[in-house]
């Protein structure tokens, strides 16, 4: 699905983008590509993210791939820097990755917990950390923080994860009051389950399509195009009194 809005604050801006090679994230590096951002990614799927920028080094602004285990803080800051040196200071930072894999509470390790938070929650906080310093100097910013459904709903089988998630709005609003006064704007976006390849390809069946018939009130399936709309807004200087809010793209499921 193409996204037909165009907002002019976002063309040359510098934007980095956690988890960009695949699923939501890869649909937000295009359609900041398309609105003529200067984006860099970071995944940890090497092969996806080099192929996802070849693909894109065509366009007007060819987006910069660096990859990256999120866990390890020191790389991710490493390539935060990358960007600046490459695109200039950031304007929109989006920390989009994350991991839900399964996992059942009788064969949870301290070391499994800690592990789910340094993918799903870390991170974020040290990206925001580092690009603050970089929005500061432009006189603002704005950072877009992923959060999930899923706790909201009950969903188990993930604790760890849903944990994580859970926590992101508080990590939100802290942000928001700590970097407002310079400018920086800080939200969440809240997506439903989202038709990505690794849903359909793991998880989605016949009962998860029932599922989403009787949870949703509009009976159309999320797309991650959908999830990338409502970035690109609050990315946007459309967007600039718009912060420590929960933006959530679900079709009405919570």
């Amino acid at each position: 699905m193409a996204l037909s809005n165009t907002y002019p604050s976002l063309s040359g801006a510098p934007v980095f983008v956690t988890g960009g090679a695949s699923g939501i994230g890869e649909a937000i590096v295009r359609a900041f590509v398309a609105q003529g951002a200067k984006v860099t990614f970071v995944d940890i799927d090497a092969g996806r993210g080099e192929a996802l920028a070849a693909e894109l080094a065509s366009t007007g602004a060819p987006p910069l791939f660096i990859p990256c285990d999120l866990r390890d803080v020191a790389a991710l800051r490493a390539a935060i820097d990358a960007a600046q040196a490459r695109h200039g200071d950031l304007a929109a930072l989006v920390n989009n990755a994350a991991n839900d894999t399964r996992h059942a509470l009788a064969d949870l390790t301290p070391d499994y917990w800690d592990d789910r938070f340094a993918i799903n929650l870390r991170p974020m906080v040290f990206a925001a950390q580092a690009a603050a310093i970089q929005m500061r100097r432009r006189g603002g910013g704005a950072i877009v923080n992923f959060g999930s459904i899923s706790w909201k709903t009950g969903v188990g089988g993930m604790v760890a994860y849903t944990t994580a998630k859970a926590a992101v709005h508080g990590l939100t609003r802290s942000l928001a009051r700590d970097l407002g006064p310079d400018g920086i704007r800080v939200n969440t976006v809240t997506p439903g389950w989202v038709m990505t390849e690794r849903q359909l390809a793991l998880w989605v069946d016949a009962a998860a399509e029932a599922e989403i018939d009787a949870a949703q009130c509009l009976t159309a399936r999320l797309a991650p195009e959908d999830i990338a709309a409502m970035v690109l807004f609050l990315a946007s200087a459309d967007a600039r009194l718009c912060t420590a809010q929960e933006f959530t793209v679900d079709g009405g499921w919570s």
